[in-house]
């Protein structure tokens, strides 16, 4: 009897345009083509960037967020997914909980928006944000 290796389940979630969603989905389909990426959206055209960004599956609103988020084995994202009202109000509590609860690792992209200041961190570009989320993941991956 032999075991079918699963493949790793990766979350990406995103809100407001979707544009961190979008590079991320990009950059860890190329990094990492044997894991299924998810990408949830807390709207849909944060969705419709991710999936355009070659995500495997996608979906949109809170209950995706909380079901994907119990399916996943790494959750990629920014910040403020573990904060409730963050995103402009597009997170919501039970978001923001379904995320930090999860036995997945997360891996947070760190950005200071919305009223959410992280101390110590330097100012980055975005890309250089992703690059370094996608090295995490895929040393997560081959963990």
């Amino acid at each position: 009897m032999s075991l079918v290796s699963k493949k790793k389940q990766i979350l990406v979630i995103d809100g407001q345009g979707g544009g961190m969603g979008r590079q991320l989905t990009a950059a860890l389909k190329e990094a990492c083509p044997q894991a299924e990426i998810t990408a949830v959206g807390t709207n849909a055209l944060a969705t419709s960037a991710m999936l355009k960004a070659g995500a495997d599956n996608a979906a949109t609103g809170e209950n995706a967020v909380i079901v994907g988020c119990r399916k996943a084995d790494l959750i990629v994202g920014p910040v403020g997914i573990v904060i409730a009202d963050a995103l402009f109000g597009e997170v919501t509590p039970a978001m923001a909980m379904a995320v930090g609860q999860s036995n997945a690792v997360r891996i947070l992209v760190p950005v200071n928006h919305c009223d959410n200041l992280i101390a110590g961190l330097d100012d980055m570009p975005m890309s250089r944000l992703v690059e370094r989320a996608v090295q995490l993941a895929i040393a997560q991956l081959e963990a």
